[in-house]
């Protein structure tokens, strides 16, 4: 984050939403103050898209250790065992 670029006052995007828009969908997102406060965070949609994949990863990741933590995980060379059998299983069904 550039501080100089990336923070603007509320005064500033309400200006130049055009200007600020296209910072966003190229550079990053924009810090929005009001009254010399952080206020918001303006971002892109790409990059809204992209961090929230990244928290679903993350959830899903913490939710597999909990799983495991609590006995319920399968050891891999379990799965990758059950997968040639269906893998084989269907060789042979398709003739």
């Amino acid at each position: 984050m550039r501080l100089s670029e990336d923070i603007k006052p509320i005064s500033y995007v309400k200006a130049n939403t055009g200007k600020v828009l296209e910072q966003v969908n190229t550079s990053g997102p924009v810090v929005i103050t009001q009254n010399g406060e952080a206020s918001a965070v303006l971002m892109g949609v790409k990059d809204y898209d992209n961090m929230q994949e990244s928290l679903a990863l993350l959830k899903i990741l913490s939710m597999g250790s909990k799983s495991i933590e609590e006995g319920k995980g399968i050891p891999a060379e379990t799965v990758f065992q059950r997968l040639r059998e269906r893998i084989r299983e269907e060789k042979e069904r398709r003739g």
